[in-house]
């Protein structure tokens, strides 16, 4: 039971990753200036990292048993 908890939000990320870099390369395609694309550019790094902060800890409950987010509140 646990791989089959492991395996969707594995690949919920790996499909919001996608959908963020693809978006960030969108906007990246406007012609602004350079410092507007770095900054967009990094805004859109930051929110893959915190998808992947969370994918981690997602991981790191599953492991410990606790399937259920919901059981906190």
């Amino acid at each position: 039971m646990k791989k089959d908890s492991i395996i969707a939000p594995i690949i919920i990320t790996v499909i919001l990753i996608a959908v963020l870099i693809a978006y960030g390369f969108a906007w990246l395609l406007i012609p602004f200036p350079l410092i507007v694309k770095i900054i967009i550019g990094l805004v859109f790094l930051s929110l893959v990292g915190t998808q992947v902060f969370v994918l981690v800890e997602r991981l790191k409950e599953i492991r410990s048993g606790e399937t259920d987010d919901l059981s906190k509140y």
